[in-house]
């Protein structure tokens, strides 16, 4: 081949390759062979035709010069001489993202780590590791020795410093001064019994006399609770609840508290002898019943000195110190509704047992010994301080539970109560409070003689609670005969229910919403609905059977049809329909045209209404059976009396408060604010109330007719005669009155309401007997002096359901009826016999059909005198009203129910 055809060979160090590879030499750190020393026949063209003199090259493959180049982290290609880019930079420190280190120079810090690479760069090393490790633990080390060093040792006795709470009447005058006066004696270790030592320490620190004085698992529980938004628990150990009591001035739930709080422990445990930790802890717990340190507990609950308790009272009082709210055998339902008197003395007598148990195993007690002590030991009168005899005790116990369980927006908890230095201002008005307690006297001594008839009148109980419809603000209460010796509030939850003063409720969600369309499925009625008349017209019928809104007969799940029970075993209207309108229904107080009215409307239906006028859920009871519509609830007469003040406000529904404002050292703590909703229309609500007048001016409840004033009211008495009712209101005040018979007794294991056939010399009480008279008296005088002032005239309302011409509502005996009532019902009276259901072939609204030709179940005969006889009962438990319950086995109950 001719030389001027031969192509030149390339010099190497030129090209992106070389730059490549010039890169590479420089990242790698090798040094890059001199020009010349290679014997290449580049090394005969001129360094300055390539670039600058003297500037060092690597020679190699493009692969390695790749490789080289990601061992580097280099990102950037050297530009090619040959086409006039710069020469590739040389390696260095600072040159370069993710270049790395110069291996020359130390870090402080080797992290990236130089040297490695990829995702070795990001991994500490074991020096850093252990250097942050050390350097933390010694932070902590120093941290602890600094709070540790600045913490002291809390002196109990200075806990004994909680004042009083001085409660006034709405007027502002002072009602008493108590909850801070002097219920703390600390006495000696040897005046303490080694029973109630080993009694603690065997149920909550048995490690008592060999730890530390901090739990670190209890430790890491409260604080993880805090991290979820929780308060932080109790301390663990014994030492940890003396310090915690010890620690009064600073309550809060705040990790910076619960800090502090485990230094002091710990610094206790390390300084204080083990004997003084249990008597300060002994000496300052709190025992419930305003009851500081054991010597006063032993006096709140068994009237004795501490040296005088027993192994069994001692153990019981440990069980006190989880929370004398869940186990006081007295109760604490104005508290929480779940602490009854019945499942506070069974969590008690389980704990108690469990405690004795455990100082048996722990060696602290003999078997022997602990087999004296099967049961709970008998406690005394919750209250013996004197200022909260008569009604105050009850006042001072609604003000404190209001503030309680309203805590989120008062501020007040029950610690807060029980430092005292408030001032609680309460909306009770003295006059009114006085006249209410002195009409139920009245009565009661005039009718009641328990040792005259003690079969039938003893374990009477009265309550009552009187209601500002304007404002929700409770004026008046009767809680019992006196705080002192009765314990529990019976204006608040008792359990008794209301019977037809329920019915109410059911006509109003009927004006609300309507009866459902018959010709229409379920989901369709819901929305198809026909708004009712109190012109209406339903079946007054005895042992009427009952049907859902489209015409079906109701069964329960065994197929048992309903079939209603009147009071009396009385039908009302003409027959062959028995049609009456519900003015009239709920003038007689009918049961069978509620209970058919309520499954037209829904009981979903009716049980919203009752929760919007004011009723709360947890006092709702057997919400999907029909009786449901007559009254098997317990609401307080307080949530009664403030639902009837929703229909007195036109509607307009407030809840019910006994606290105005709440001032302590620093000023004004707390103040209400009345919230307003309206439950229901104006229409509605004083068409609810034109009827309910129609009940005392020619009804049951003319009893309770006020001269010159208009009066809206409904009696109500419950299955098996347990309890009756009257609530009534004019525009200015909705007043509750209930009755009932129930032994409250503590030690009586089978507590139950009782019937009140023959009590106070009458056959058979209802609610317009003497709750209506105390309700005539007590508003009489409540309202002296007041202007009569009228209820708004209603507008019309609604359509006619099932319009007909008027029957007569003279009431007509059925064979049925029973001219006298027998105090004790024949088995055959309540027994139940369900028949087979037939095809129903009847129309809807066709009330003179009987689908089963006449059928064999009955919805209960009267057992004596009830507004509709039950048996048996739903099945409900814990239905809210956290009192007695007594009265399960009526109940209204699956086939029939109470009315008034």
């Amino acid at each position: 081949m001719s030389e001027h055809r031969r192509k030149p060979p390339q010099p190497q160090g030129g090209g992106r390759a070389a730059g490549r590879r010039g890169t590479s030499g420089s990242s790698s750190g090798r040094r890059a062979a001199p020009r010349g020393a290679t014997g290449s026949p580049s090394d005969s063209y001129g360094s300055d035709s390539y670039g600058t003199e003297g500037e060092e090259r690597t020679y190699g493959g493009r692969a390695e010069a790749r490789r080289a180049a990601q061992r580097g982290g280099g990102r950037r290609r050297a530009a090619d001489p040959g086409r006039g880019g710069r020469r590739a930079a040389p390696a260095g420190p600072g040159r370069g993202r993710g270049r790395a280190a110069d291996p020359g120079r130390k870090r402080f810090i080797d992290y990236p780590r130089a040297g490695k690479y990829g995702w070795r760069r990001w991994v500490p090393s074991w020096k850093l590791v252990s250097g942050l490790c050390i350097g933390f633990f010694g932070s902590l080390v120093a941290v602890a020795g600094i709070g540790y060093a600045m913490v002291g040792v809390p002196n109990v006795a200075d806990t004994a410093r909680a004042q009083n709470n001085v409660y006034y009447w709405a007027d502002k005058s002072q009602m008493v001064a108590t909850g801070g006066e002097t219920n703390r004696q600390i006495i000696n270790l040897e005046q303490i019994p080694k029973a109630m030592q080993n009694a603690v320490i065997s149920q909550e620190n048995k490690t008592f006399y060999t730890d530390s004085g901090i739990d670190p698992k209890g430790i890491a529980r409260a604080v993880l609770n805090m991290a979820k938004g929780g308060e932080t628990q109790g301390g663990s150990t014994i030492t940890q609840q003396y310090v915690k009591n010890a620690m009064l001035n600073d309550q809060s739930q705040t990790l910076t508290r619960k800090f502090k709080e485990i230094f002091v422990s710990i610094k206790v445990g390390a300084t204080v002898d083990k004997d003084e930790i249990m008597a300060g802890y002994l000496n300052s717990a709190y025992y419930g019943r305003n009851a500081y340190g054991i010597q006063a507990a032993a006096r709140a609950y068994f009237n004795k000195d501490a040296v005088d308790l027993n192994p069994g009272e001692c153990a019981f009082l440990a069980a006190m110190l989880k929370g004398a709210t869940y186990y006081d055998p007295a109760g604490a339902t104005s508290i929480d509704p779940a602490a009854t008197p019945e499942a506070n003395a069974r969590r008690a007598k389980n704990q108690m047992q469990d405690t004795l148990n455990k100082m048996v195993e722990y060696g602290h007690l003999s078997a022997a010994e602990r087999a004296k002590y099967p049961t709970l030991p008998k406690v005394q009168n919750p209250r013996s301080n004197t200022r909260l005899s008569g009604q105050i005790g009850y006042l001072v116990d609604l003000a404190n539970s209001y503030l309680v369980t309203h805590s989120k927006e008062t501020g007040i908890t029950q610690q807060k109560l029980r430092e005292g230095g408030l001032s609680i201002y309460t909306t009770f008005d003295k006059k009114k409070v006085q006249e209410l307690q002195a009409s139920v006297t009245k009565v009661q001594k005039a009718n009641i003689k328990p040792k005259l008839r003690p079969k039938y009148d003893t374990h009477v109980q009265f309550g009552g609670a009187s209601v500002d419809p304007s404002s929700g603000a409770i004026k008046a209460i009767y809680g019992g005969e006196d705080a002192t010796k009765h314990f529990t509030n019976n204006a608040d939850a008792t359990g008794a229910q209301v019977g037809s003063t329920f019915k109410p409720f059911v006509l109003a969600a009927a004006m609300k919403w309507g009866v459902r369309d018959p010709k229409l499925g379920p989901d369709q009625a819901q929305d198809e609905r026909t708004i009712v008349s109190p012109k209406s017209l339903y079946s007054g019928k005895n042992k009427l059977k009952i049907k859902d809104y489209q015409g079906n007969v109701w069964t329960n799940e065994k197929g048992q049809e309903w079939l209603q029970t009147n009071d009396g075993q009385k039908s009302y209207g003409d027959p062959p329909k028995y049609l009456i309108d519900l003015r009239e229904a709920m003038r007689e107080s009918v049961n069978s045209p509620f209970v058919q009215l309520g499954m037209d409307v829904g009981l979903d239906k009716v049980k919203e209404a009752a929760v919007d006028a004011g009723l709360l859920e947890s006092s709702l009871a057997g919400t999907s059976y029909p009786s449901f519509s007559i009254g098997i609830s317990d609401p307080s007469a307080i949530r009664m009396a403030g639902a009837y003040a929703t229909f007195a406000a036109s509607g307009q529904q407030r809840d019910p408060y006994s606290v105005e404002k709440v001032v302590n050292k620093d000023g004004l703590a707390y103040k209400h604010e009345t919230k307003t909703k309206q439950a229901f229309t104006a229409t509605v609500a004083d068409n609810v109330t034109d009827v309910l007048k129609t009940v005392v001016e020619k009804g049951t409840g003319t009893n309770a007719q006020l001269e010159g004033r208009e009066v809206a009211g409904k009696t109500g008495t419950t299955d098996g005669n347990r309890s009756a009712w009257f609530v009534g209101y004019t525009p200015q005040l909705s007043t509750a009155i209930t009755m009932f018979r129930y032994d409250d007794d503590a030690s009586n294991k089978n507590r139950e309401f009782l019937k009140m056939f023959g009590t106070g010399g009458q056959s058979k009480i209802h609610g317009a007997s003497f709750p209506a008279q105390i309700w005539h008296d007590y508003m009489e005088e409540a309202l002296k002096g007041q202007p009569a002032k009228p209820f708004p005239t209603p507008e019309p309302i609604g359509e006619i359901v099932n319009e007909q011409p008027s029957p007569t509502p003279t009431p007509s005996a059925t064979e049925t009826e029973e001219t006298s009532p027998s105090p004790t019902p024949s088995p055959s009276q309540s027994q139940i016999s369900p028949s087979p259901t037939s095809k129903n072939t009847c129309k809807p609204w066709d009330w003179n059909c009987d689908p089963n030709g006449g059928g064999t179940t009955s919805g209960g005969t009267d057992t004596g005198g009830t507004d509709g006889g039950v048996s048996p009962s739903p099945s409900v438990t814990d239905t809210g009203g956290g009192g007695p319950k007594g009265n399960q086995n009526g109940g209204g109950g699956l086939f029939g129910g109470p009315a008034g």
